[in-house]
């Protein structure tokens, strides 16, 4: 909910507050987002494997309180950029540990599923977020109801984490006594994790970049999809609705689809997602009314729900219990850089080639990325490496 107070409006906040007219600026805050999370994700990893999940939990919700009072106060643009440096640090340390820890507690063949609620969950507070900050800002301006309502969603996280929050770290050491890799070859020092994930394992490398071409397409609709519409007219309550109705079909469709990964496997969602987001994209190049750029939205979040937990599981199956928050920290380093290179990317082909141009190419990325997919990567889910 936090990161889905900023999907309608923050766009619009700096076109029509702030009076920034370059895409490229414009998009900043996505860059400043991306560039602290992908970084923080593996330093949370790394933590996560060695202090325990809980701790890493806490420290990204107190990071997290300012940025609503940040944008709300905001003097200059400067501002907004500098509350989005926090809220990266926010989901790098919070969001990572709410799905390493799940991934601690349900074991190997339930991890699609628990992927799956994880995702659900998150992902249906953005779309919440989206269409009620959309809704606020249309009734009481883009400043300062929205944040407000922002500001207490960061009281309540932290709450949670500091009163409903046990440490999982422990469960890793029942699933690595059972893993047939001996202990001495499971630990793995990061730099040899962070190459394994990167590069040298064809499966690891193919969910990496499956992950960060996938955060293209959510800078296109974050940041892009917002100031197309309200060039053709449509208003910031429209706006809202379309940034919830993608959030939502994300987010709903990951209950489904982590689950379905645990019966038919991680290589066909993933591939079939990829597909659909190139497909939505293209089709938001040609959007001129509503219910087109509903749709273009709604294609676009259902192909992220088929790949979004079942990357997560994918690189989980491959990775040994033991540094497997490193690893996850490693692909989510690569995911959530997409971000920063997605904003500076969306915001030069759309100052190249306007935003139907933007969309079209960013769709061309995004089937590339699916065939690297189809071409590198094995299947992980447990059942079919173990049968």
């Amino acid at each position: 909910m936090l990161i889905g107070s900023e999907r309608a409006i923050v766009p619009l906040l700096g076109q029509q507050v702030f009076g920034i007219s370059s895409v490229t600026i414009l998009l900043s805050f996505i860059v400043s987002f991306g560039l602290v999370k992908g970084p923080l994700n593996l330093l949370a990893g790394r933590l996560a494997d060695r202090v325990g999940r809980r701790p890493v939990l806490l420290i990204g919700w107190v990071l997290g309180l300012p940025v609503p009072w940040l944008i709300l106060l905001a003097p200059s643009w400067g501002w907004v950029v500098a509350a989005n440096l926090l809220l990266g640090a926010n989901q790098g340390f919070a969001w990572t540990m709410t799905v390493t820890s799940k991934i601690d507690l349900v074991g190997p063949r339930r991890r699609g599923l628990a992927l799956g609620i994880n995702e659900f969950a998150g992902y249906t507070g953005v779309a919440l977020a989206s269409a009620a900050t959309g809704f606020l800002a249309d009734q009481f301006g883009l400043r300062p109801v929205p944040f407000l309502a922002a500001a207490a969603v960061t009281v309540v996280g932290l709450l949670l984490a500091l009163l409903a929050i046990r440490e999982t770290r422990d469960f890793t050491h029942l699933e690595a006594a059972a893993d047939p890799v001996p202990a001495a070859q499971s630990r793995l020092s990061l730099a040899r994790v962070f190459w394994r994930v990167s590069w040298s394992d064809p499966t690891l490398f193919a969910c990496s970049q499956a992950g960060m071409i996938n955060k293209f397409s959510d800078t296109a609709v974050w940041g892009l999809m917002p100031l197309a519409m309200a060039r053709q007219g449509f208003g910031v309550g429209v706006v809202g609705l379309t940034a919830g109705a993608y959030a939502l079909s994300w987010g709903a469709g990951q209950l489904l689809t982590g689950a379905l990964s645990d019966r038919i496997g991680r290589k066909p969602p993933i591939v079939l997602g990829m597909v659909l987001n190139g497909l939505g994209l293209v089709l938001a190049a040609a959007a001129v009314g509503t219910l087109v750029w509903l749709a273009a939205a709604i294609i676009i979040g259902v192909g992220t729900a088929l790949l979004y937990p079942v990357l997560l599981a994918a690189v989980s199956d491959a990775a040994n219990p033991i540094w497997r928050g490193t690893a996850l920290g490693v692909y989510r380093l690569w995911r959530d850089g997409g971000y920063a290179l997605g904003g500076l990317a969306v915001g030069l082909a759309a100052t190249w080639l306007a935003p139907r141009g933007a969309f079209l190419g960013l769709g061309l990325v995004v089937f590339a990325s699916a065939s690297l997919v189809l071409w590198q990567m094995r299947e992980t889910r447990p059942s079919n490496r173990e049968g």
